[in-house]
């Protein structure tokens, strides 16, 4: 398997990043969907110049995005090999305007992720990683930097949330943990803290879809940490009809069973 240049999927997430911050910077049309979640012209925009440059680089490799999820279920279930983005993640952290969205592309080799971004469009932050290079934070215009996960876990656990979706399995979880601090944040960088030794244990016991986790997923893999269901085995993708994820857990330390909590 000869996996693309990442540098050149960095690129194309940090033009999808100013396609976005174009319009961050304006008055936007908020629009909903039949799932009642939010869509803007900016998850347009950006998942536009995405699908437009993979085809470009990879023209052999199909793309699912969150824009354009209604390829069927035959179609892709034929698919070895495809890339799966989010063009912009956390649509309600863009529209709260805290920042802490993102743009997500992540390779997938027969149902696992192989290669992920995820770029930070208001900070220019990028996290990258893939299964032969290992995991990477590059700030704007700075050299990157090798991530990895906290091993063995801090003392008090810290434990990465949601700013949009805490509800009552994850109160629950939480109430059964040992000493731990809560680390708030939107989108997929609740994956990306766990990724950079910042978080310890990411659990999100909620609805996400494939294309919100798969490229951070790619970065926890490549910095030694894990994403997984309920049951410790390592999320998978492309496995079924539905594009829902079961309910997951990102960590670093996999000394600990932290099934034993939920």
């Amino acid at each position: 398997m000869t996996l693309p240049d990442i540098q050149l999927i960095n690129h194309v997430s940090r033009a999808a990043g100013k396609a976005i911050l174009e319009i961050y910077g304006q008055d936007f049309a908020v629009q909903h969907k039949e799932d009642d979640s939010p869509l803007t012209q900016a998850d347009l925009a950006s998942h536009n110049h995405i699908v437009a440059a993979l085809q470009e680089l990879t023209p052999q490799i199909p793309v699912l995005s969150e824009e354009s999820a209604d390829i069927p279920w035959e179609e892709r279930r034929q698919w070895q090999r495809y890339w799966l983005i989010d063009p912009l993640d956390g649509t309600r952290e863009f529209v709260k305007r805290n920042g802490e969205f993102t743009v997500n592309i992540a390779l997938i080799e027969e149902g696992l992720p192989v290669l992920g971004v995820v770029h930070v469009p208001v900070t220019g932050a990028t996290y990258f990683g893939d299964i032969e290079n290992g995991a990477f934070r590059q700030e704007n215009g700075a050299a990157a930097e090798p991530i990895q996960v906290t091993r063995p876990c801090a003392r008090p656990l810290r434990v990465a949330g949601s700013r949009s979706h805490a509800g009552d399995s994850l109160k629950q979880f939480l109430a059964r943990l040992p000493e731990h601090t809560m680390v708030s944040m939107g989108s997929s960088l609740k994956l990306c803290l766990v990724a950079e030794g910042k978080a310890d244990i990411y659990p999100r016991l909620g609805p996400t879809s494939e294309w919100d986790t798969a490229a951070a997923q790619a970065v926890v893999e490549a910095a030694g940490g894990q994403v997984t269901d309920t049951r410790l085995q390592r999320l998978r993708y492309n496995q079924k009809e539905s594009l829902l994820n079961p309910y997951f857990l990102v960590f670093g330390d996999n000394s600990i069973d932290w099934k034993a909590w939920l």
